[in-house]
């Protein structure tokens, strides 16, 4: 936790690629509340070129000298999901609070690892969801607290995202030992952790993941089915292989459905309100008059971020946080590579799916698409 302050928060970005530029685009629309003052990247020149772009004073491939140099309040983890680990706990060695980039580690061993540095250091860990912070979100959760929606019943949540071969000729990308996953992990992660900021707890998954078309070592489709302990059941589909993309998002409550529609990220027009009958007024009055204007994205989330540590309260989306929701994608990997439903203890220390999203190794050779009957 931090102490309260009022200065400009300083904060370093490990990683000068394409994610780091939205969250110096992000940071700058936040004005005077942010200085930049470093830019690490294991390729100097890009480093460099990153830096004098976004007037950024630091540039250099050691962020552990960085951090000593200029002494940030807070590093932005914006490498690819392998260093994800090693960045955060130099960032807090160095004194310093941190927010990750999705996903916050490749499996639930690092992300423990990560919770013990977090601890050691007396500093915090959030993690990037910036669809927890859009307006029509806070709504959705305001109305379903006060008890307007009554009881969810049902959920649809689905990714489905396309993505040619030639994405993945990135070297990290669709390779366990460096993205951690496919689109289940790197992907639809977005719309699963909003299921869960809204559903709550999840009890059982079963799942079946595929590798119907990309050369990939990852899945690039998986579809699960997921209990809620609040009694929801949900429908949660992830792929990279649909040509018409979109990202959806239904609750089907006893007093209303509620719709979100959108890609990347979405605004107050994305969502559909449909009440039940009888609860027209009801449910309509809420909705209209919940907070509006505020856009889904990194901007949202790191202003909500500033306001912690403006106030001395912990980061939002802390690590217990996004831990619930990288736990739902290792149970749909587990469910889908075991054929058999998962729970959440059967995910703890000893379970190969604890110390890799893959487990003992996906059931198809790497590196080509599976045999489809």
């Amino acid at each position: 936790m931090s102490e309260p302050t009022s200065e400009p928060v300083r904060v370093a970005l490990a990683g000068t690629g394409n994610i780091a530029r939205i969250h110096a685009e992000a940071l700058r629309g936040l004005g005077g509340r942010v200085e930049l003052v470093a830019g690490v990247d294991v390729d100097a020149a890009l480093a460099r070129s990153f830096c004098a772009k976004h007037g950024i004073p630091h540039a250099g491939t050691d962020l552990a000298g960085a951090i000593a140099a200029t002494r940030p309040d807070l590093v932005h983890v914006c490498t690819p999901p392998g260093a994800h680990l090693d960045a955060a706990r130099t960032a807090l060695a160095g004194g310093a609070h941190v927010l990750v980039e999705k996903p916050p580690a490749r499996s639930l061993r690092e992300l423990d690892d990560l919770a013990t540095a977090a601890v050691a250091s007396g500093r915090d860990v959030a993690t990037v969801f910036q669809h927890r912070f859009g307006s029509g979100a806070h709504r959705l959760r305001e109305l379903l607290d006060a008890g307007i929606l009554g009881r969810p019943l049902l959920a649809v949540c689905h990714t489905t995202w396309f993505r040619a071969q030639d994405y993945f000729d990135v070297p990290w990308r669709g390779r366990w030992d460096t993205e951690g996953g496919g689109p289940t992990m790197g992907h639809g992660i977005h719309q699963m952790d909003l299921l869960l900021a809204i559903l709550g707890d999840w009890t059982s998954v079963s799942a079946v993941a595929r590798r119907q078309a990309r050369a990939v070592d990852t899945e690039d489709v998986s579809l699960a089915h997921v209990s809620f302990a609040g009694g929801a059941v949900a429908s949660v589909v992830n792929s990279v292989v649909s040509p018409r993309e979109e990202s959806y998002l239904r609750f089907d409550f006893e007093r209303a459905t509620i719709e979100l529609t959108h890609l990347y990220g979405y605004g107050d027009a994305s969502w559909r309100v449909t009440p039940a009958p009888g609860h027209e007024e009801a449910v309509l009055g809420a909705w209209d008059g919940g907070a509006r204007g505020v856009a889904s994205g990194h901007r949202a989330q790191f202003a909500a971020v500033l306001d912690a540590l403006a106030g001395g309260v912990p980061l939002p989306v802390s690590l217990p946080e996004a831990g619930r929701t990288l736990r739902l994608v290792a149970a749909v990997y587990a469910a889908a590579f075991t054929g058999r439903p998962v729970e959440p203890g059967d995910l703890g220390p000893g379970s190969p799916f604890y110390e890799r999203m893959q487990g003992g190794g996906p059931p198809w050779p790497a590196g080509r698409p599976q045999e489809v009957a």
